[in-house]
């Protein structure tokens, strides 16, 4: 996907993704492509500070703003980690293709790529659960063209709304709705029992 887009002539400064395309085939090809990226790492990922003494990332100590470490059939690179509410540990790479030695990043880099990545999680989070962008039964390319279509606008109506301050977030329409459909169901079994 990420050559298609390539193709088109877009050239991202970074690009961000979560673990599971953290392959080192993926990493080489970003490399290549010579982009910038910031991308979670498995917490047993082989990295070391010295090159060919390896250990998992997890058992390396990761300093404040990022430690810069050599990652295993990959090359250098600026590790972070971040603590999560729920007490979950993740691991993250960042490299950066103007900075080769990586010295010039600190964590407000990785802050603001963590922040913009996490506004594009919510936003594919949205468009599954509210817009229905993943469900649907048809088979004809131009049908499921028009169901992607619609889903995209349903997303972008709801955002719409958001901005001019209908509602409060994405999920507000929805959780009314229920609402509504619940108390209606309640009222009416009510009602059907007192008839009877």
């Amino acid at each position: 996907m990420l050559s298609e887009v390539l193709a088109w002539g877009l050239r991202p400064i970074y690009v961000t993704g979560d673990s599971w395309y953290s392959s080192k085939e993926n990493l080489k090809f970003l490399k290549k492509q010579e982009l910038g990226f910031m991308i979670g790492i498995a917490k047993n990922r082989q990295v070391s500070i010295v090159k060919g003494q390896y250990q998992s990332v997890e058992s390396l100590e990761i300093e404040e703003n990022g430690t810069i470490v050599y990652l295993k059939e990959f090359g250098e690179v600026k590790v972070f980690k971040k603590h999560f509410k729920n007490g979950m540990l993740r691991f993250y790479i960042l490299f950066d293709k103007e900075n080769k030695d990586l010295r010039g990043t600190d964590k407000t880099l990785f802050t603001l790529l963590k922040t913009t990545h996490w506004i594009i999680e919510c936003y594919h989070r949205a468009l599954k659960q509210l817009c229905g962008i993943n469900k649907f039964i048809v088979r004809k390319s131009e049908a499921i063209l028009t169901h992607f279509f619609s889903s995209l606008r349903a997303f972008i109506k709801l955002e719409l709304m958001r901005a001019n301050e209908l509602i409060d977030n994405w999920y507000q329409l929805q959780r009314e709705l229920s609402i509504d459909v619940n108390r209606n169901f309640i009222l009416e079994q009510i009602n059907l029992k007192l008839s009877a």
